[in-house]
Parts: C-alpha cells; structure tokens; sequence
C-alpha cells in the first residue's frame, strides 16, 4: 500500500484486475469494519470497470470521485457479505491430536481438520464417522514411528546373498512364502477397504491404515521375490487357507475387523515370523522375515491400542468380541486347518535336515511354535480384559490357518 492518503488507501499502479489487483484490494479491505471506505488509485485504463464489477460479486459498494484529476479512481465501500459468509462458519476441530472431535460433522468431508468450514456443501458417506469406533491414543506417534522405518525392498534386502540351499530345503520355503504371500494379500485388503469407509477428520488413523496396507504390499513383494529367486515356480494355496482368509476379508465392522486381523492374526504371525527367522536356511529368508515382522509389530500394537480404547467407552465390546471368534470358528469349523504343504514344509525347515531325528527335532519345534501361538493370543485377550480362563477357551478357537 502507498499513496499520500489515510491508511484506508491502496495504490495499484499499473497492476490491473485481470493480474491479480483483487488481492491487493482484498487485503486492504480485510483490516475495515462495513460501512469504511478503502480509496483505491491506479493506472490500469478498466480499472474502474473492473473494479466495480469485482464489488458486485463480493458485496462491496463502489463510488467514483467527480474529480478527474483526482488521483483516486473509486472509493469502495466494504460491505457485509463476505463476512456473513462466514458468520456461521465452525472450525473443524483442531489440527493437533488433541483437537479431534468425537463426532465431526458430515459436510466437513475432506476439509483439513482445523479448517474454517463454510456452512452447506455435499455431505460424504464416511460411515466411520465417531471417533470412538476407530480411534486409539497411540495412532499419531504410530504413524511417526512407520512413517520413519519404511524400508525399501530393492535396498534393505540383499538379494545377492548365497540362497544355495538344498532342493527339498528349498522347496519348503517356496511353499512358506506362497502360504505368506497369500496372507499377506489379505493383511492388505482389509484396512485398504476400511480406509474409504473413515471419516478424514481422523486422520491419523487414516495415514496409519495407509502406511499399514503399503507395509504389507511390500511383504507381498519380498516374499514373492524370495519365493522365486531361485527359479521354482510359486508352492500350493488350499482351500481351507482361502475360506480362512474370506472370513477376514468379508467382516464388515471396523473394530472386529481389527481384532480378527491385527490381535488375533497377525498377532500370531508374529510367532510365525519370529520362527522363519530363527529357523532360516539362508540370509534373504531371514531378512525378509525380520523385516515384516517389524512391520507387524505395528499392526497388533494399534489393533490392541484401539480395542483397549473403545472397552473403556463401550461395555458390550468384549461380547462382541467372544461373538466374532466364535462365529469364525463354527463358519470354519469343517474346513480342513492350515495346508498340509505349509505344515510339512515349517518342519523342514526346523528339521534342517533328513534324518529321523532331525525331523522329529522339527516336528517338536512346530508343536513349539503353536503353542507360543497360542500363549501370545492369550495375553493379548488379556490385554483386552478377557479373563485368564476365558482367554484361552477363545484362543483355542482362533483359526488353524494361523491368520
């Protein structure tokens, strides 16, 4: 602003409206209470023209001096419009973590959390919309903490490792990895699915689902690519582990979803995980393992997070939660458990070797694993509230499938 008039003045030079000259009128008139004048000068030949027809749109008087030598060309008046525009506008919560609403209005839609929302507007199917059916405490420093340890699949694993293991050894782990693969592509569908269902408001968990589906696209990719480093083609998939997995695929309530995935399935595939690592004939097994399994830990950190937040607000959550594996082990009840190939094969691998003893040594090393399956399942239920004794009636219900 310039000129040798009050502070309520702009000069515009030879800026005109079509470049942009609103702002500077914008700006000057933002600091005038209606009814002010705000005396604009310039030396763009439709200035004024264009002036007038801008104050038009926006609610603002214009008059122009009788003078023509004054160095004014209009004087405009503000008006009220744009501010009664705004009059019954409400913020959208606050941007921090603190600021989330319980309960964020529907025409909010994909407006910034924080955002001053103008009244009217579409109103958005986010049928996820009350903070206490997806939210946990823990979900902003969880999305910090994946943010910062994604890992680059072509880089965090050496790929040029020695993989020269033996064939039957080998084979066995192509049969794990398919059995991973295929879990794995489940793991990804279910919050990818529940991500479009959220209301933005909650944006943090949104950014945490979307880092947790790009975490098991990369488990998809390393152990696809393991599978077939040496050539071989992909191991067997049953139809007892597909039935298995649709039961996850096809729930539709975001927190039982979240129990049967992330506490109780990946819960257990931790275990599984932690076995390939221990029981890895070659470094890029064990990498890719230990590097999922990273990943997962997230995965059952907030799934337990959240469900310990909503059975603080919602009493029947553990009712529903007995229903949910209840209902998933009669809807499984006939199916015939974990693939007989992926059973075999973690024996393998255990065993190392073919000789009676190690493959009996194997066998036990499953029995093992199944076990702390089953111990690590019920101390998260316990974390949940379950009673010790009830705990382990549910764990023994949870799927043979492992996921």
């Amino acid at each position: 602003m310039t000129g040798g008039w009050a502070a309520s003045s702009v000069d515009l030079g030879e800026l005109g409206f079509e470049r942009g000259a609103h702002l500077l009128v914008q700006r000057a008139l933002r600091g005038l209470a209606p009814g002010a004048e705000l005396a604009v000068s310039g030396r763009d030949p439709a200035l004024t023209v264009h002036l007038e027809a801008w104050c038009r749109s926006e609610g603002h008087g214009v008059r122009c001096p009788d003078d023509r030598d004054d160095p004014v060309r209009a004087y405009v008046i503000r008006g009220r419009a744009d501010l009664d525009r705004w009059s019954d506008a409400k913020r959208a919560g606050d941007p921090r973590p603190g600021g989330v609403e319980r309960r964020p209005e529907p025409h909010w839609g994909l407006a910034a959390r924080g955002a001053l929302v103008e009244p009217g507007g579409p109103e958005f199917g986010f049928d996820l919309a009350d903070r206490d059916l997806v939210w946990a405490d823990i979900a902003p420093a969880l999305y910090a903490h994946a943010a910062s340890a994604q890992w680059d699949p072509g880089k965090a694993v050496d790929w040029d490792a020695d993989v020269d293991v033996p064939a039957d050894i080998e084979r066995a782990v192509v049969q794990v990895m398919t059995f991973l693969v295929e879990n794995e592509q489940a793991a990804l569908v279910v919050p990818a699915r529940l991500l479009s269902r959220i209301h933005p408001h909650f944006r943090e968990v949104l950014q945490l689902l979307a880092v947790q589906a790009a975490d098991e696209a990369r488990h998809v990719e390393v152990f696809t690519r393991r599978a077939l480093l040496n050539g071989g083609a992909m191991g067997t998939s049953s139809v007892s582990g597909r039935e298995s997995l649709a039961t996850l695929v096809t729930e539709p309530d975001f927190s039982l979803a979240s129990f049967l995935l992330s506490v109780l399935g990946e819960g257990t595939f931790l275990n599984l995980l932690t076995f390939l690592d221990r029981h890895a004939p070659d470094p890029v097994t064990r990498q890719v393992t230990r590097l999922a399994r990273q990943d997962e830990a997230r995965h059952v950190a907030f799934g337990v997070a959240h469900l310990q937040h909503q059975s603080a607000v919602d009493p029947s959550l553990r009712s529903r939660l007995r229903s949910a594996i209840e209902r998933r082990h009669d809807a499984l009840v006939e199916t015939a458990g974990l693939n007989q190939d992926v059973y075999d094969s973690l024996v393998t691998l255990a065993a190392g070797e073919w000789t009676p003893e190690a493959i009996g040594r194997g066998y036990e090393e499953v029995r093992k694993l199944q076990k702390e399956m089953d111990e690590g399942r019920q101390h998260r239920l316990i974390r949940l509230g379950f009673p010790a004794d009830e705990a382990a009636d549910l764990s023994a219900l949870h799927t043979r499938n492992f996921m």
